[in-house]
């Protein structure tokens, strides 16, 4: 009755005459007086409000990491509920699916991680730098775009105190090569440095020299003889946006998952190995676990030293390039280099 009402309230203000006019408010006062002989309804109890259901990414990406510098130009980690992914980065992450621990594991508020403290003399110079560990000299870099800052801040802390001993904060980056024979290299990321005026943080608390905070798949690839905690980008809404803008070789780079070669003798559960015999549904576990482990540069392994929490099942949400997704990367990647030598043969 009131939707009719409104309606003729709307034709008497866009009635053409006078007469026309008249016979839609003889209408209105019918209808209002037919509306005021009804006795009220009962009001309707309001109804149990739904529960918003998220996806899996979006329950991970609720509790989001702190931020970590990327690869690329592409967004550090930030906080904000994260939608639901557009085809395009399903077919990039088909096999990322990344859910909460149930209901029987213990919750916590799980990313991937791969970060921790080195001592080392440090050699900095434009064409490359290192830091010596014990007696093996590693590749030490920094993001050109992004972390250009804490390579300058480093290089005034040498500088300043004359002193070339350093404690760096870093990532560890692993170079695995196509036969599993072939030893692996290790190089690290700077990410910044505990310099001689630094105060306490939680970091340097946690972890002592040659230390690191792990948190990632723990399995077997087929590159490598050791089994690996794979880390992977953590999933989020701005990386998600950054994602679909993105060319597949930077989809491919960015996503590019780290995988460090683990001494775990007695972990509590099996890393995963896959079989090919198996189909998908028969294939074993894979768990997420969250350690510290040191770094033997003797060897160019990590060695576990303890748990932070117990291994779960489902990992937290994450970002992973799709083997569809790299044949693209790789198809753009071949292009560009066939159109470079073409015209450096013309020229």
């Amino acid at each position: 009755m009131s939707e009719q009402i409104e309606k003729i309230k709307q034709l008497i203000k866009t009635a053409t005459n006078s007469k026309q006019k008249a016979m839609y408010q003889d209408l209105l006062v019918k209808l209002e007086s037919e509306s005021d002989e009804q006795p009220p309804s009962p009001a309707k109890p309001p109804s149990p409000a739904k529960p918003i259901l998220k996806s899996k990414k979006q329950q991970a990406a609720s509790s989001s990491p702190p931020p970590e510098p990327a690869e690329t130009a592409a967004p550090d980690d930030a906080s904000g509920e994260a939608a639901e992914p557009s085809q395009e980065l399903s077919d990039a992450s088909s096999e990322s699916e990344g859910t909460e621990p149930s209901a029987d594991e213990p919750k916590t508020d799980a990313y991937f991680q791969g970060i921790g403290i080195i001592q080392g003399e440090v050699t900095l110079t434009e064409e490359e730098s290192t830091v010596r560990l014990g007696n093996v000299q590693y590749p030490l870099f920094y993001l050109p775009n992004k972390r250009r800052y804490a390579y300058e801040a480093l290089k005034k802390e040498i500088e300043t105190t004359g002193n070339s001993t350093q404690r760096l904060i870093v990532y560890p980056k692993i170079l695995h090569f196509p036969k599993k024979d072939q030893p692996h290299k290790v190089a690290f990321q700077l990410v910044g440095f505990i310099g001689s005026q630094a105060s306490a943080s939680q970091l340097n608390n946690e972890l002592k020299d040659g230390e690191f905070k792990f948190s990632g798949l723990w399995q077997f690839i087929p590159v490598c003889r050791f089994p690996c905690i794979t880390v992977l980008r953590n999933f989020n809404q701005e990386r998600l946006t950054w994602i679909k803008q993105a060319e597949a070789p930077q989809k491919v780079k960015f996503m590019k998952a780290s995988h460090i070669p683990l001494l775990w003798r007695d972990s509590p559960v099996k890393p995963f190995r896959f079989n090919p015999k198996l189909k998908k549904e028969q294939q074993a576990q894979t768990y997420f676990v969250q350690v510290k482990a040191r770094f033997l540069p003797e060897r160019d392994v990590f060695e576990f030293i303890e748990q932070f929490h117990e291994p779960i099942k489902e990992a937290p949400g994450f970002l992973k390039a799709s083997k569809k997704l790299k044949a693209e990367a790789l198809k753009v990647l071949s292009a560009a280099k066939q159109l470079e030598e073409s015209t450096a043969d013309e020229s």
